[in-house]
């Protein structure tokens, strides 16, 4: 496979930054379609593809928002033009015969709440982490981020119970000034090693 240039690698990753501060531009809502249709296509286990979001962008939703979040969080949050739920579906499996077609995948799960929730929260968390990269690459700016009630965030934006909500990503259009200086990363060797 071909290697991404410089360019992209540091738009993806080198210099990308988790913002905390917005400009007032708003975010396209083809932009949010645009990447959750690339994040879609990373891998998941049996493409499970459990993860479900709400772009939380219009007033009342971000009012129904800001009493779920962390006093720390309210004020960055409200400001971002679109703030993301990220949640998983626990009954995933009833799409697999549609998604993973060739084997009878749903029995894998069916019967296991325990696995099934297990894995859900973990393929829809990788997914969410396509979804940062994703948002990067339509030339938007995130800010992922803990810090609320997720039950109470499940209440307001998933009252039937079909998703749980896991983090949120702050989306828009970075405001560099509001920056903090780049925190240290670990060395390969420490993290890593190569047996």
């Amino acid at each position: 496979m071909p290697r991404l240039d410089t360019a992209a690698l540091d738009l993806l990753f080198r210099d990308a930054r988790t913002h905390n501060g917005w400009s007032a531009e708003p975010v396209a809502d083809a932009d949010l379609v645009a990447a959750l249709d690339l994040a879609k296509m990373g891998p998941t286990a049996a493409n499970s593809q459990p993860l479900r979001v709400v772009f939380v962008k219009s007033a009342e939703a971000k009012a129904r928002l800001k009493p779920t979040l962390s006093p720390g969080n309210v004020d960055k949050t409200m400001a971002a033009p679109v703030t993301a739920i990220v949640a998983y579906d626990p009954k995933f499996y009833d799409l697999l015969p549609k998604l993973f077609p060739h084997t009878d995948a749903r029995s894998w799960f069916a019967g296991d709440p325990v696995g099934a929730e297990a894995v859900a929260r973990m393929n829809a968390t990788l997914q969410a982490a396509y979804l940062i990269l994703a948002l990067r690459a339509v030339g938007l700016d995130t800010g992922p981020m803990g810090g609320f009630d997720a039950a109470a965030a499940d209440a307001a934006f998933f009252p039937e119970g079909d998703a749980k909500s896991v983090f949120l990503i702050n989306i828009g259009h970075g405001d560099a000034a509001a920056l903090f200086p780049r925190s240290p990363r670990l060395d390969f060797a420490e993290m890593a090693k190569i047996v």
